[in-house]
């Protein structure tokens, strides 16, 4: 198992990117969940198999059509794995 916390950043706001994560982590198997940040940024948390969770990571680095990432950075690997196995949306903060 392996969980990780990033920020992404760049065109990553009202680009419908919050739901392409949520779609793309539930089909790899993965808990956690994702949201806005008010500083223009988005936060995820991943939890699943290393692989899974890899491949997310890579996949955030292109994100949905519409996005324009400029950045995948881990804010931090090692965190407790969510409680809960779905992956959700989480209000912004």
């Amino acid at each position: 198992m392996k969980t990780v916390r990033v920020a992404i950043e760049g065109r990553v706001q009202g680009v419908a990117y919050r739901a392409w994560t949520q779609r793309q982590a539930q089909e790899l198997g993965l808990a956690g969940w994702v949201r806005n940040r008010r500083e223009g940024w988005v936060e995820a948390l991943f939890s699943g198999g290393e692989g899974a969770v890899d491949g997310m990571l890579a996949a955030c680095a292109n994100g949905p059509a519409a996005a324009r990432v400029s950045a995948v950075r881990i804010l931090g690997e090692g965190e407790p794995a969510p409680a809960d196995p779905v992956f959700r949306v989480r209000p912004s903060k």
